[in-house]
């Protein structure tokens, strides 16, 4: 035998050896380590792995030791009691090895999470030099980070080690837990254990354990999702099995094609559903990866800043709110976790629709009804040309004052800015009453109150005046006599000036109605000579238009066709009627246009009558220059018809409609002498995504072709009338 195989021999010998004295160790996950921080006044899970079978002792310094012995698998766990807040002390772990944990603390355990406002780190902060500076007073502040590793089943461990902070390594701290820890160790006098699992540009899916999704009936899509991919669950089970019987029966048929010299047939794909939900945008990644390691290492609660990147999705996102917590919840084993999160800063966003963040606010503020939740307003503090707000000391201070007041029992702490009570109209003023006023309403420049709206039915909101009068302000403005409705901060750009003397700043808001104003009886004295035959709320257009009237089949002979179009997004209501010569005889053609309906219409209408409170629609008798579309079709912008005034390579009023027969499809009235657009519904089957919009459109193509604007609409109507034949 040469000495090289010899000596390869012997080192694979020593290998193996010490592979089997490693697997024999008893080890510990990585969120036990020297400098970690303890729950006080909690149960303390310590767990980990050993041979099965073998006795394992946890000495904690003071501490009568638990022992116990791993199961068949490996595992095993001891609880250690309640312990109250100090250190340092030893944690010592025995069986056939020992493991010491130096640098001990009891005090106060915090999750931390979100996406990137929560990932920021003190060192791009605001004030980080003097920050970094004091940090040597807080050694008993530590932090553990998780690492950005998203898994397709639970992990159970991670790498990771506890830092404590100093000058050096402060920096590198999540910035919100940082302040919000500080703020409590500096009011509770206790050591703060930071555990920083966080991701930028994440949504809040992947953090959701499965248990999550499984308790929200709206979310019962994804939760089917996550069964399907989870290889434990009968779902993927039987699914599986008929995969593999679909290809079990293509190798036949390929062994039979191989011995006919014959091409088969491609074998059936791997269905994409049983694939892991591994990726750091899938549902419960970054929970398996991130979340599931931790659990069940005993916490006081959670800090969470997310929420950016499902901002438009409105009231899903409660919803979804709840999942996380109740799943989080569920993990840990306890029911009253408390959970405390920011309410996502204004921002630009674009050219985003500025009610969507609004939306979003409401949604974030919905998800207060969870129990044992709070929210940290952010309105007062943002950058609005950054989505990372550089000031996150105010931020930590306002999650922990939430704390302090809810968790610590710190009843008299004033702990958030004004929120709505209640509204109470009053002639023509609305008077609006808070809660958590603090030592009283002012406003944070000096200047009068901004931000708040007001509107009716008519006026839809406008700008409003708004003074503090106690707890209340009082709400006005010009022109809006009959209020009904206010709100305050609904813009994605609103920094607004309310707060209470605390210096904690207002929650924004929407409370009242505004009235629907029917303009076909105020401001159309011929409509009472028609009959309305079709009357539809825009919000359940789709495949197959949902009408709250369908009289077509009872319109008789008409001489005369009529739409009202009623719309009202943000500011004012906006309406149109148009009216014109029966263009057919059949009222079965005259709604949204469908392949079933069969309407196809490409032509002049004669003597058009419009009425509008849209600036810049051309209004009258008798117009001519009247023409319609009206098809269920593609469409391109071809002038194919020749229509006087209409391009050649825009959308609007000459337009040409193209294959397939079942597609875009729009329902749009023009007057092409004035070379404009009186009303567009397009691409019906769209939903929320279909274009509507009175006048000419507000983007490139006149007619509103692509605009997919519907949504922005939060009352949209419309009316087809015909008048009998006299």
């Amino acid at each position: 035998m040469s000495r090289t195989r010899f000596t390869a021999l012997a080192m694979l010998t020593l290998t193996l050896t010490l592979g089997a004295s490693a697997m024999a160790d008893v080890s510990l996950p990585s969120i036990f380590g020297d400098h970690m921080v303890l729950q006080r006044d909690m149960r303390l899970p310590v767990w980990g792995w050993a041979d099965p079978g073998e006795r394992v002792t946890v000495t904690l310094e003071g501490v009568q030791p638990a022992t116990t012995t791993a199961n068949a698998d490996g595992e095993w766990r001891v609880d250690l009691p309640a312990q109250s807040a100090g250190g340092p002390l030893t944690l010592t772990v025995s069986g056939s090895n020992r493991i010491i944990f130096e640098d001990v603390l009891v005090g106060e355990v915090w999750l931390c999470s979100g996406q990137s406002n929560m990932e920021w780190p003190v060192a791009a902060s605001a004030g980080y030099d003097t920050v970094a500076t004091e940090a040597n007073r807080y050694p008993r502040i530590r932090q553990i980070q998780v690492p950005k590793v998203p898994a397709g089943a639970p992990a159970k461990d991670f790498d990771g080690q506890w830092v404590v902070t100093s000058s050096d390594t402060v920096g590198a701290f999540t910035a919100v837990g940082y302040f919000f820890g500080r703020q409590l160790h500096r009011e509770l006098r206790v050591p703060i254990g930071l555990i920083n699992s966080s991701w930028g540009g994440t949504l809040i899916e992947p953090w959701t354990p499965p248990v999550g999704f499984a308790r929200v009936d709206s979310l019962q899509d994804i939760s089917a999702r996550v069964r399907l991919a989870d290889a434990s669950s009968e779902e993927h089970k039987q699914a599986l099995g008929a995969y593999l019987d679909a290809l079990r029966a293509w190798i036949t048929q390929a062994e039979r094609a191989l011995a006919q010299n014959e091409q088969p047939t491609p074998a059936p794909a791997y269905p994409d559903g049983l694939r892991p939900l591994d990726g750091s945008g899938t549902p419960t990644g970054l929970y398996n990866g991130m979340i599931a390691p931790l659990a069940p290492y005993a916490l006081r609660g959670a800090i969470w800043y997310q929420g950016e990147s499902n901002h438009g999705e409105g009231m899903l996102y409660a919803d979804k709110t709840r999942a996380l917590v109740e799943g989080w919840r569920e993990v840990w084993g306890q029911d009253r976790l408390p959970f405390y999160y920011v309410q996502i800063a204004p921002f630009m966003y674009g050219d985003e629709d500025p009610n969507i963040i609004p939306i979003f606010w409401e949604a974030q503020t919905a998800a207060l009804a969870i129990p044992d939740t709070g929210m940290a307003v952010v309105n007062d503090i943002s950058e609005l040309d950054d989505i990372h707000p550089k000031n996150k000391q105010d931020v930590g201070l306002r999650l922990a004052l939430l704390a302090l007041r809810d968790t610590y029992g710190w009843t008299e702490q004033v702990a958030e800015g004004p929120t709505y009570r209640s509204m109470a109209v009053e002639g023509n003023t609305i008077r609006v009453r808070f809660d958590n006023v603090g030592s009283g309403l002012e406003s944070r420049d000096g200047q009068p109150l901004n931000w708040f709206e007001i509107g009716s039915g008519e006026t839809g909101f406008v700008a409003a005046e708004a003074t503090i009068d106690g707890d209340t302000v009082v709400v006005s403005a010009d022109g809006v006599r009959s209020p009904t409705a206010v709100r305050f901060a609904w813009h994605k750009l609103a920094e607004p000036n309310l707060r209470n003397a605390e210096g904690l700043p207002a929650r924004p808001f929407r409370a009242g109605e505004l009235a629907n104003v029917d303009f076909l009886a105020l401001r159309v004295p011929e409509a009472s000579d028609y009959r309305v035959i079709y009357d539809i709320d825009l919000s359940k257009l789709g495949p197959r238009p949902q009408y709250e009237v369908d009289a077509a089949m009872l319109a008789g002979e008409f001489d005369r066709v009529a739409y009202i179009l009623e719309l009202r997004g943000d500011g004012a209501p906006q309406f149109v009627y148009v009216s014109m010569d029966a263009f057919t005889n059949d009222a079965t053609k005259l709604g949204i246009p469908t392949a079933a309906s069969g309407a196809v219409f490409q032509q002049n209408v004669a003597n058009m009558t419009v009425i509008s409170n849209v600036e810049g629609i051309v209004q009258g008798e008798n117009l001519a220059g009247g023409n319609i579309e009206i098809w269920p079709h593609n469409y391109g912008p071809t002038n194919a018809a020749g229509v006087p005034n209409a391009s050649d390579t825009l959308w609007d009023f000459g337009d040409e409609y193209i294959d397939p027969y079942d597609g875009y499809g729009c329902l749009q009235v023009h007057n092409h002498a004035a070379g404009q657009t009186v009303f567009s519904v397009n691409n019906p089957k769209a939903g929320g995504s279909a274009d509507i919009g009175i006048g000419n459109g507000t983007g490139e193509n006149p007619d509103w072709t692509f605009a997919a604007n519907a949504a922005r609409y939060n009352y949209k109507r419309l009316r087809v009338l015909v008048r009998p034949a006299r």
